[in-house]
């Protein structure tokens, strides 16, 4: 049992249940076993996040798209402050949370990802210094919801902590209402290329106008409209308070993570990292949980991008080279993907009208008869590495939804071996 005077005796008998257990998964070949851990952790004490969050200077990261990347680039960045404990591999519920803080004690920073459900009941626990709120859109139904709920639920969260700081996309309309009435805000122009799911005002119902520039207001309430931004950013430079000015270069591809390089350098200035080490720190960032990264298969240079969503779909076309000889987009429809495509007609695939695309995963022929209707040539192979072996050889593009890059991530480390 752990010995560690400062924890009542039950937590310390919940942090030796979950070692045990991760143990055990180990010894068994079930992985590393920390979400096991953490489960096993929570029955044993349901207070234990709590206990292990005491006296820790937190931030939390949230958002539909971008949480895992923000917060390693967040992580990086508070690096040079003091030591920082986050998630290795995006495990964003309780359960992921409890194992990243149980294994790193002595770390007196935390950074974590977590899930937009989740963010009241673990701000409760965890009494955060920061929240960053990214963009908010529909996710998969079946399992988040209604937009707006989830939109509500975050401003009544905020509303209990009006000690934290809220680091807030102002582009974005659905989390700048989330934001709008907390008394400490940091403003961050990151962007919005997705606004299908914030035509009507959240606070009353009213339409969102929008002007050429950006600017947003609602017609409903004169007050609520685009926030000034402190941060912003061009395609070169990242802008701040006092007439900051410092180079940004994500290693990582998109405008996207543009903006998400922005939130993490706000965030982290808030917590005490100086700017310039922040804007350098967040473009040492390459590789996320597999994603952007680049794998040998055969003939085959494979880069895989991830996306759980319309708005995230849509992003990550942006980023596909189109000059790559072949193009794999891989569709499953599990409980964790959302069992509910009905997504697919949301997400703009005319933009591969002149690529040779494959569709695949176990929903390649819902994909198929989307790509049908886009006009893109392609071809419907249900197995990834099949699919892939199909393409010409040299650079392959792989965009997937979760469990299909899940599945075809550990398919091709397998190969590897």
């Amino acid at each position: 049992m752990s010995h560690d005077p400062g924890l009542p005796a039950r937590t310390r008998l919940a942090l030796a249940a979950a070692a045990s257990a991760r143990w055990a998964s180990r010894a068994a070949g079930r992985g590393k076993g920390s979400m096991i851990g953490g489960l096993v952790a929570a029955k044993v004490d349901p207070s234990i996040m709590s206990r292990l969050g005491a006296g820790r200077r937190t931030a939390l990261v949230t958002g539909t798209n971008g949480k895992s990347t923000t917060t390693r680039m967040l992580a990086s960045a508070l690096a040079g402050v003091a030591p920082v404990a986050t998630q290795a591999d995006g495990a964003n519920m309780d359960a992921g949370i409890i194992a990243t803080l149980s294994l790193t004690r002595e770390k007196p920073l935390a950074a974590l990802e977590v899930d937009e459900l989740h963010v009241p009941h673990v701000s409760d626990a965890l009494n955060p210094e920061v929240l960053v709120l990214l963009n908010l859109s529909r996710d998969q139904l079946d399992r988040v919801g209604e937009i707006n709920i989830i939109e509500r639920r975050l401003r009544e969260g905020i509303a209990r902590h009006p000690q934290m700081t809220v680091i807030a996309n102002c582009d974005d309309v659905l989390v700048t209402s989330a934001a709008f009435d907390a008394p400490n805000v940091v403003w961050v122009a990151a962007g919005a290329s997705w606004v299908g799911d914030s035509v009507s005002c959240p606070r009353t119902g009213e339409p969102i106008i929008r002007s050429a520039d950006g600017q947003w207001r609602s017609t409903g309430d004169e007050s609520f409209h685009r926030p000034t931004p402190d941060w912003w950013f061009d395609d070169e430079n990242v802008y701040g308070p006092d007439g900051f000015i410092a180079p940004l270069k994500p290693a990582v591809p998109g405008r996207a993570n543009r903006g998400n390089a922005t939130q993490a350098i706000a965030a982290a200035v808030t917590m005490g990292a100086t700017p310039e080490a922040a804007a350098h720190a967040v473009g040492t960032v390459e590789e996320i949980a597999g994603r952007y990264g680049v794998t040998q298969y055969g003939e085959h240079t494979v880069r895989m991008l991830l996306a759980k969503n319309p708005a995230g779909w849509q992003e990550a076309l942006s980023m596909i080279d189109q000059d790559a000889p072949g193009l794999v987009i891989a569709v499953n429809g599990q409980v964790p993907d959302g069992e509910d495509l009905s997504w697919l007609w949301d997400v703009r695939f005319e933009a591969f009208e002149s690529m040779k695309v494959v569709a695949s995963g176990e929903r390649s022929a819902d994909l198929g008869v989307r790509l049908l209707y886009a006009g893109v040539e392609h071809t419907t192979i249900p197995d990834p590495l099949r699919a892939i072996a199909a393409c010409p050889p040299g650079r392959v593009e792989v965009l997937a939804n979760y469990t299909a890059f899940r599945d075809l991530g550990t398919a091709l480390e397998r190969e590897a071996r």
